[in-house]
């Protein structure tokens, strides 16, 4: 029988390094929280929250860049529900969500239960690069 060791951070190296991006310390933890474990959609204050709670050393500020450059590279899909309040979502498939006011939740929706029926002409000299729906309901 054969042991195989799995490394703490393997899932969120791999990825990482797919994506192009040095492993540093940080990235790597916040990788850590965010990539090992089901898909999930997160502010940038519940990963600080989460990373705080973890030990995990990291300013705000180091969050949300770390964030951008995931998202940049990716390996997130920055999901906007309101002016200045952005998700970021683990999933990067073609799919839409549903967003519970109330509570401030965001839950998938498969992309193929989605229809849209009419899309106008992206300006000049741009393309459409995808279409996302957000159905808004009280919950």
């Amino acid at each position: 029988m054969t042991m195989v060791t799995i490394r703490p951070f393997s899932q969120a190296l791999d990825r990482l390094r797919a994506a192009g991006l040095r492993p540093t310390r940080q990235r790597l933890a916040l990788g850590r929280l965010l990539f090992d474990g089901c898909d999930r959609h997160i502010t940038a204050e519940q990963l600080h929250t989460l990373a705080v709670a973890s030990n995990i050393r990291v300013s705000l500020a180091t969050v949300y860049n770390t964030l951008h450059q995931f998202t940049d590279a990716g390996l997130l899909r920055e999901i906007v529900v309101d002016a200045g309040r952005s998700y970021f979502d683990t999933n990067t498939t073609e799919h839409h969500h549903f967003f519970f006011e109330r509570t401030g939740k965001l839950s998938d929706i498969p992309g193929d239960t989605v229809g849209v029926t009419k899309i106008p002409d992206a300006p000049d000299g741009l393309r459409i690069s995808r279409v996302e729906v957000i159905v808004r309901v009280d919950g």
